[in-house]
């Protein structure tokens, strides 16, 4: 797993700087903290930091192919192996035995043809130079970001992150207010936008091919829900697929471990992770001061019924308070939750223990319909013909909102909210509650800022599939919870950023395209079960729990889904008061130079915190919202990036030894 990075011009006379290389690399090193590697030649420069997990000294980047070729890499491919042994079969000699020479090798021969064979995750920049071509390439679920940037001249930028292009000194960080809309709309900048102007991100499953100052933007996969032939799903197929899934991604030179929420799916990930293992399996949980969000039981039955190393990282206000403006800053992005924080305490933890790769149960719920969101979908979709029982199984839905008070807030209030949050016709039916409960953000927006950027939700729907109107209701929900939640949030702001932060790897057996692919032609009353029953309750993730029920103590295997959380608005403020910095940041000076929020709304909100009179979610996002655009503004706007001080592992001149004449096909 890497950081990378690059610059390339339009022109071979035009020269990219060492020292705006370094710099690039600098603001990677955590994504890398075992070295970095830098390679330059005319019109172009790279480099890569590297985080060891496969041929720790041999598989160092930027790496040069046997054809002149160069590919930096972030990322991980798990079938790796069997590709090689086909590869050398047909007489290629490898120098290493890292992933990353089999990915280049493929893009050698293949061109981007070989991309589809490729099961893992990961985002790779591919420089050719005797056509003068650059392919980036980001993977099907977008586990591993890409950004990048045009040049003034026709040239490109690109980076894991966005911090590295500015750190090159040829990109500005400056506020993109309809990422920032988007953000505050659905939890997430969608792809291509970014919260930064001018800065774009590649969407999971994108290409993108530069060439003589002209880009071409494509999709070498993308996620197809339309119906298709009846093939079903053979009695313990999804049992044999999650088995090896997971045993491709224990794959590495260094220890596995795995996160353990004390939810079915990581729990599911850990049983099969122990079976597999060769080594003790060590599991990593975090745990909460406040009961409302602490899973500890159910996180130590389950590591004490596998007999797992087992880990807890306790985490209170105090502790999400003083990590809040660094995670911030490695998300890139404002949030609207506080959930990335924790894991990033406990990536942080983890690493301390010496685990630098951790398996984890992301992707069970998009896939299999776990999150209330599909019941409530179905619920909602019921209502016109069965009121009484509609209403009846959306009151038992999301027991973790009521507050914590024993009251509930049940009601016609809570019915109306959900029942009639949209047309039935609507495209984003699923979504649109959600959509809502964001919404208090949104509307701390200032007023010409709203009315300048229109409707995020117009923008969304007009980039819907053009079959999607087509597919069930349901699986038009799992489209939106795939491309927007999962990619935008929990495997970015969520997920990788926070986990690499600390030069932690994440892998996702459920993202294994091969389950993906069976989640698709598997029977919608075996992802959620009771659509089809008359009477009775709706229970998610059936499959699963199938799979469960073989591997995992009963009270887990039958544990109903409990979303992870975590405090909100009590880290922020002590006796009734803000944290000084916290009043700082959102004081109407700093707002007023921020120019994002409408600072009397803001004041308004912060009242309403500091007296205890914000009980909903709707504003609890706002506040966090508020709170972390401010802290995003100040810390890139007043960002200094350092030169790297090392010394590059691979120092690679390109201009000393002219590239053969390199792959022909087209890229894009």
């Amino acid at each position: 797993m890497c950081g990378i990075a690059g610059i390339v011009r339009a022109g071979r006379d035009a020269p990219v700087g060492e020292e705006a290389l370094r710099r690039m690399a600098r603001a990677l090193r955590h994504r890398g903290p075992d070295g970095f590697g830098l390679a330059r030649g005319p019109g172009a420069g790279f480099v890569s930091t590297r985080l060891a997990i496969f041929d720790i000294p041999g598989g160092w980047q930027p790496m040069l192919g046997a054809r002149g070729t160069l590919l930096v890499y972030n990322g991980e491919v798990y079938n790796h192996p069997e590709l090689r042994a086909e590869l050398a079969r047909a007489g290629h000699t490898f120098r290493t035995t890292s992933d990353t020479e089999v990915v280049h090798a493929l893009l050698e021969r293949d061109g981007p043809a070989a991309l589809p064979r490729l099961n893992g995750q990961f985002a790779l920049a591919w420089w050719e130079p005797a056509a003068r071509r650059l392919t980036l390439v980001r993977d099907r679920f977008g586990v591993r970001p890409l950004q990048w940037a045009a040049l003034p001249g026709g040239g490109i930028a690109f980076g894991s992150e966005a911090k590295a292009l500015f750190a090159s000194g040829e990109v500005a960080a400056r506020p993109d207010l309809a990422g920032i809309d988007e953000v505050f709309t659905t939890w997430g900048a969608l792809a291509p936008r970014t919260a930064f102007a001018g800065v774009e991100q590649l969407p999971p499953g994108g290409l993108l091919v530069w060439q003589d100052g002209r880009v071409a933007r494509s999709r070498w996969w993308e996620p197809d829900y339309a119906p298709g032939p009846a093939a079903g799903c053979e009695p313990g197929e999804l049992a044999a697929l999650l088995e090896d899934a997971v045993r491709l991604r224990l794959r590495a030179d260094v220890p596995v471990g795995t996160y353990l929420s004390g939810g079915l799916d990581s729990s599911l990930v850990t049983a099969l992770a122990q079976r597999a293992s060769d080594h003790e399996l060590r599991t990593f949980s975090v745990a909460f001061h406040d009961a409302r969000y602490d899973e500890r039981l159910f996180q130590e039955q389950v590591a004490r019924a596998l007999g797992t190393r087992h880990h807890v990282v306790e985490v209170g206000p105090d502790e999400i308070a003083g990590a809040f403006e660094d995670v911030v800053w490695h998300a890139e992005t404002p949030l609207i939750r506080t959930a990335p924080v924790p894991l990033a305490l406990l990536a942080r933890a983890t690493r301390a223990h010496g685990i630098t790769v951790v398996a984890t149960g992301e992707g069970a719920d998009e896939l299999y319909w776990g999150y209330d969101l599909f019941k409530e979908t179905a619920v909602r979709a019921l209502h016109a013909r069965e009121p009484a029982r509609a209403e009846a199984l959306l009151d038992a839905l999301y027991p973790y909102l009521d507050g914590g008070d024993g009251r509930g807030r049940r009601g016609p209030a809570w019915r109306r909210f959900f029942l009639q949050a949209a047309d039935p016709g609507d495209p984003l039916f699923s979504h649109r509650p959600r959509i809502a409960a964001a919404a208090g953000a949104r509307a701390l927006l200032r007023d010409e800022t709203r009315a300048r950027l229109g409707d995020p939700l117009a923008r969304l729907r007009a980039g819907l599939p053009a079959g999607f109107r087509h597919w069930g209701r349901l699986e038009r929900a799992a489209y939106l919870e795939l491309t927007t939640l999962l990619s935008a949030n929990l495997l970015a702001a969520q997920g990788d950023r926070v986990a690499m932060a600390s030069g932690v790897e994440g892998r996702f057996p459920f993202l294994d395209h091969r389950v993906f692919e069976h989640s698709l032609r598997l029977a919608p009353e075996r992802k959620l079960a009771g659509l089809a029953t008359p009477a009775g309750e709706l229970r998610e993730k059936a499959e699963l729990r199938d799979l469960a029920r073989r591997v995992l103590p009963p009270q887990i295997a039958e544990r109903p889904k409990l979303p992870y959380r975590a405090p909100q608005i009590a880290p922020f403020f002590r006796d009734g008061a803000p944290l000084e910095w916290v009043a700082e940041r959102l004081a109407p000076r700093a707002l007023e130079a921020a120019g994002i929020l409408d600072p009397a709304r803001v004041a308004q909100l912060v009242r309403r915190c500091a007296q205890g009179r914000v009980r909903g979610a709707r504003e609890e996002m706002a506040f966090v919202g508020a709170l972390s655009a401010q802290v995003w503004y100040e810390r890139f706007a007043s960002a200094r990036y350092a030169r790297e001080d090392g010394e590059p592992r691979v120092a690679l001149d390109l201009a000393a030894a002219p590239p053969t004449r390199a792959h022909a096909g087209s890229a894009a």
